[in-house]
């Protein structure tokens, strides 16, 4: 048994049965997850981690205009 790290509600998954990396979607509230770790059981939603990502290329956008000016 895992939490959702969005809504937290409680999501039955079998354990054994996850690899890292694979995703699911949580019932309660649609969440895209992914599974982050095994022992303990971790999960991310995938919408914070696209969140971070573009965040991080709009960083290194902002760095590389800064450098040709």
């Amino acid at each position: 048994m895992v939490n959702c790290p969005v809504c937290d509600a409680e999501i039955d998954i079998a354990e054994n049965e996850l690899d890292e990396g694979d995703t699911l979607i949580c019932d309660e509230c649609g969440a895209d997850l992914r599974v982050a770790g095994l022992e303990p059981l971790e999960l991310e939603s995938l919408e914070e981690e696209e969140e971070e990502e573009e965040e991080e290329k709009e960083d290194l956008e902002d760095e590389d205009e800064e450098e040709s000016q």
